[in-house]
């Protein structure tokens, strides 16, 4: 199986937005300004092409959870 594209979303307190971005690259893809706008209605899931594992972050930094697109591609989902 291939390896999906890993991305993050973290508060940006310079900007005083949430960030969404790429892993390793550390580029930006798509920014926020609130994260309830970014984790509700499949957004993430357009924001990185519907492909990808995404860690959602706290305010503080710290790892809230991580979601995969697809669903199916998630492999902690499988017994």
């Amino acid at each position: 199986m291939a390896k999906l594209p890993r991305y993050s979303l973290a508060y940006n307190a310079k900007s005083k937005k949430w960030e969404l971005r790429s892993e390793p690259s550390g580029k930006v893809v798509k920014t926020f300004k609130e994260k309830a706008r970014a984790t509700k209605g499949g957004v993430l899931s357009r924001a990185i092409g519907g492909r990808g594992s995404v860690r959602i972050k706290k305010r503080n930094g710290r790892i809230q959870e991580e979601r995969t697109f697809p669903r199916s591609a998630d492999p902690r989902g499988r017994g």
